[in-house]
């Protein structure tokens, strides 16, 4: 293998070689101009500015093409780096430092191989980084200068500007943590370098389109997302995004940061901020500015001047001066779906840092640059309140995109702080597709460590407890709250009780979920008659602010919506609860979604019993009507057949699958046919639907080009028992599933049709699929297009040998021709197949004494489809020879290639047959002398349908054809 892989790497060399000595386009030669202008300090400088984005660029192309590139420009010897191919992180930092160490010329080179690499090789950040080299040219070393050393101040500017940093620092350095409730009051604090688990920006408007719930509809597309930054969406840096965007052409003054609630944006301004303060960014801003949209609301008519100085009173004796200079600012507005004021950025009237009006004129003046043109401004905001402004202003749209798989696993380990205990909670959630696929969100991370360190607490880790622990999201969140509730169930709080402050909590939450509400004042307290003088009411919610203007908000939105939908189990109201219902369907954004799913999860009697010893007896009769409510949501016999209703009734199944309700599963779906054709299926889904059809009962599921990927296949294969009838058409299904389907098909004593067309089943594991045909009751399976070869037939064989329930096998639109067929047709000899499909298989001439001996020998086949293949030449005669004996009743020659030649032997095969009762003879030549032969045989045969095209037969020939129909009127002839 390593010697092959050697020669391709010779050759692909020399090819390079050759292509080398021709003419080398002038935008190469130009960009190596630029390069070789650069002084050595510049070189190095812009090496190290960049050398983060080449480490990620290395890691996500392919090696090989980078050495060859590297090898034929004899940059360096690349022998060294083979061995680390398979380990991208090793490659990209050994590579990188070693360009570095070897100096300038190396480092030119490096930079003409990735120019090189460009066109084949189109990685996004690529792109960026080389279009920013070539746009920005001679005056890029000094712009990454100023980023690192900031403008030449006055004495007394830089007095003010330290002072400034000072304030900022103690105001972002240490990062506040939450702790599970029960272990101490106060929250913990770690140094935000220490804690700070890094976020994925990538560079997207798919905000654009999001009809359902925010949270849910990214996490689905997380997984999606995150693989699309190596391929499609560019990955950014947060000390990257003021620099050279190639889709506006231009280094942004305007930028919109977009992310859902918990995802992080907060943090991550804060350590944005606190980068900037420590000199590791942008230093070419010399002020900084950080406003919380929640905090502006409180403000009347006000001037920038006035907004800056009453959140920074001593910037008062310099502000003037501060604001002389735009191009040394930066506004940072964090939350703009917090503000009271709709924007309109499509126009602005502020021209005078001294002019007063509301802060959203402000806010718009400094986006659209008409109040201190050449500043900058970065806006965070969740992707709702975005796809509702005019965005065209900014010049770069960023997505915080939230945790890896490994930020997530390292946010477990700083959390816990014992390895054995993070490695079983985050094994735990890793296995539970609904938890986990939540937990790309760093909030959602705190909710779930913190209930498994409080069940982890509170008794031995043994397999009991682990079977115990939460597994939906409506019992995470009864857990979190039941667990509260527990460590404060000695303290009254002056006789208010835990369910008349939820009661008065929950209201309030239900009010925000249906008004798109997350930030409350003491005006909305006091409403809802809230108090917040307990520690119960402070382990639900955050203030901010300083009286009078405090602002209260849940720990996390999900909170909120889950107390929005206990409050109607608390307090059942009938006719309440069933308009918040309609009203939770009539929004088009999805914001009550993860509410309904909520009440659905609290039908459960055992979920909402882990709440009764705090909070009393919750409503059975609210249960009851959220039950009614489900069941009318899948009227009998309904046809699902636009995608949009099928995304309905998956939704639908999210509610039964909080619910738990098995029983309730039945009812509505019972046998009912599941078909999901053309909904894409993430592995979630896959879960979901796993748990609905495993309460169904010989249900027929057709799942056709639903792109499941692998791991969503093995989501499903524990409902494969309770399944008839299963279509996978066209899911791009490759070999590899093959372990994943043989398990659920081996033994299964239920599933009897499998269609697996259009996937690519072919290879080493395609032989486990066959085995556990052998034991398992279906009687079709079809395999329509798979890419199967000749060496799959002795891996089938073995499947069909000993299965005793096989009926069809469909084989279409493969490619079996070759030695092993014969290992297939022997194999027909002793199954108890009734139909199969061979169409389109390259089967020839060669084949047809395989075809023969398996059908001579068979006592079962009826049907034999051998369309369009090409089965003309002498060896013809023996297949035709074995139709004599055999009990075929239908056989399909359609597009054969069969001539004149083959006639006799047509003929003499339907002559001597007693079964056969339909012959397709259709796209063939059949004109000649010899087709009298096959006329005369079937005015004596017992075939009763005959398909036989006009095409090229000569005009003797139709009167020939005609004559049968004469004599044999009973006979339907097609033409």
């Amino acid at each position: 293998m390593a010697e092959s892989l050697s020669k391709s790497f010779k050759r692909l060399f020399k090819t390079k070689r050759r292509k080398e000595k021709e003419r080398i386009p002038e935008d190469n030669k130009k960009f190596h101009r630029q390069l070789s202008a650069y002084d050595d300090p510049s070189l190095r400088r812009i090496y190290e500015y960049y050398k983060d984005d080449l480490i990620y660029i290395l890691e996500n192309l392919n090696p090989y093409p980078v050495l060859v590139e590297l090898k034929s420009q004899e940059v360096l010897n690349t022998e060294k780096y083979r061995s680390m191919e398979k380990d991208p992180s090793s490659f990209s930092h050994t590579l990188l430092q070693d360009i570095r160490d070897r100096g300038r010329e190396a480092v030119i080179g490096l930079w003409k191989c990735l120019y090189a690499l460009q066109k084949d090789h189109p990685h996004p950040n690529l792109l960026a980084i080389l279009d920013e080299i070539t746009q920005t040219g001679k005056g890029l070393p000094d712009q990454i200068l100023l980023d690192e050393i900031g403008h030449s101040l006055t004495l007394e500017m830089k007095d003010i500007q330290e002072k400034h940093k000072q304030y900022l620092m103690e105001k972002t350095e240490t990062l506040v943590e939450h702790r599970p409730p029960g272990t101490t009051l106060e929250p913990q604090r770690f140094l935000i370098n220490e804690r700070y688990v890094d976020l994925i920006v990538v560079s997207t408007d798919q905000f654009r389109e999001r009809p359902q719930n925010e949270i849910i509809q990214t996490g689905v597309k997380h997984e999606k997302c995150l693989k699309e930054t190596q391929t499609r969406l560019e990955h950014i840096s947060p000390n990257k995004l003021f620099r050279w965007n190639p889709q506006s052409q231009c280094v942004p003054h305007v930028v919109m940061v977009s992310g859902v609630p918990g995802i992080g944006k907060t943090t991550l301004m804060q350590k944005f901020v606190y980068d900037w303060v420590t000199g590791k960014h942008y230093q070419r801003f010399a002020f900084l500015f950080f406003f919380r949209f929640r905090d502006l609301n409180r403000l009347g008519e006000v001037s920038l001047e006035e907004m800056i100085l009453h959140q920074y009173p001593y910037l008062d004796s310099q502000i003037g001066d501060i604001l002389k200079d735009p191009e040394r600012l930066l506004f940072i507005f964090d939350g703009l779906d917090e503000s009271n004021h709709q924007m309109d950025f499509s126009s602005s009237k502020l021209s005078n840092p001294k002019q007063r009006s509301h802060f959203g004129e402000i806010v718009v003046s400094l986006v659209r640059q008409s109040l201190l043109k050449g500043c900058s401004v970065l806006i965070t905001s969740r992707p709702t309140r975005v796809a509702s402004v005019d965005i065209g202003v900014f010049k770069r749209i960023a997505e915080i995109m939230g945790f890896l798989h490994g930020d997530r696993l390292t946010f477990f380990n700083n959390f816990f702080g014992n390895e054995e205990l993070s490695e079983k909670a985050f094994h735990y959630v890793e296995e539970n597709d609904m938890l986990y696929t939540f937990c790309y969100l760093p909030s959602y991370c705190w909710i779930i460590c913190t209930v498994l360190s409080m069940c982890f607490r509170s008794q031995p880790i043994t397999d009991q407890l682990m079977r115990s622990l939460p597994k939906t999201v409506t019992q995470l969140f009864v857990t979190f709250v039941s667990n509260i509730l527990a460590n404060h169930s000695q303290n009254k709080d002056g006789g208010h009780t835990a369910r008349e402050l939820l009661t008065s909590i929950g209201w309030m939450a239900e009010h925000g979920v249906m008004n798109h509400m997350i930030v409350f004042d003491d005006r909305h307290l006091e409403s809802f008659s809230v108090r917040n003088d307990n520690h119960v009411f402070s382990s639900f919610m955050m203030e901010s602010g300083q009286p009078p203007d405090v602002d209260y908000t849940f720990l996390h939105l999900t909170l909120q919506e889950f107390f929005a939908a206990l409050i109607h189990f608390m307090n059942n109201n009938p006719e309440r609860l069933q308009k918040t219902l309609d009203e939770a369907e009539s929004y088009k954004d999805g914001r009550a979604e993860i509410f309904l799913r909520f009440l659905c999860g609290l039908s459960d009697s055992s979920t909402r019993s882990m709440l009764k010893s705090h909070v009393g007896l919750l409503s059975t009769q609210a249960a009851r009507h959220v039950i009614t409510w489900i069941q009318k949501k899948i009227p009998e016999q309904r046809p699902y057949k636009s995608t949009e209703d099928k995304r309905e009734l998956l939704n639908v199944f999210y509610y039964l699958y909080e619910s738990r309700n098995k029983a309730l599963v039945t009812q509505c779906i019972g046998s009912n046919k599941v078909d999901f054709s053309e909904v894409p299926l993430s592995p979630l889904d896959c879960s979901v639907l796993s748990f609905i059809l495993q309460s169904c009962r010989e249900t027929e599921v057709k799942l056709v080009s639903c792109n499941i990927p692998s791991e969503g296949l093995s989501k499903l294969i524990p409902a494969l028992h309770n399944i008839k009838s299963l279509r996978l058409d066209n899911n791009h299904l490759t070999d590899s599933s093959c372990p994943h389907l043989a398990s659920g098909i081996r033994n299964n004593q239920t599933l009897r049709t499998l269609n697996l067309s259009m996937n690519n089943l072919e290879g080493p594991h395609f032989r486990d699929l066959m085995e556990a045909l052998t034991t398992s009751r279906i009687e079709e399976l079809v395999l329509i297009s798979n890419d199967l070869t000749d060496s799959s037939c002795p891996h089938l064989a073995s499947g069909i040998r000993n299965n005793q329930t096989l009926r069809t096998l469909d084989l279409s639109d493969n490619n079996l021709e070759g030695p092993h067929f014969r290992d297939l047709m022997e194999a027909l000899t002793t199954s108890r197949i009734e139909e199969l499909q061979l169409e389109n298989n390259h089967l020839t001439d060669s084949s047809c004494p395989h075809l023969a001996s398996g059908i001579r020998n068979n006592q079962t086949l009826r049907t034999l489809d051998l369309s369009r293949n090409n089965l003309e030449g002498p060896q013809f005669r023996d297949l035709m020879e074995a139709l004599t004996t055999s009990q075929i009743e239908e056989l399909r020659l359609y597009n054969n290639h069969l001539t004149d030649s083959s006639c006799p032997h047509l003929a003499s095969g339907i002559r001597n047959n007693q079964t056969l009762r339909t012959l397709d003879l259709s796209m063939n030549n059949l004109e000649g002398p010899h087709f009298r032969d096959l006329m005369e045989a079937l005015t004596t045969s017992r075939i009763e349908k005959l398909q036989i095209s006009e095409y090229h037969l000569s005009e003797e020939s139709i009167r020939e054809l005609e004559n049968v129909r004469k004599l044999r009127p009973e006979m339907k002839i097609y033409r």
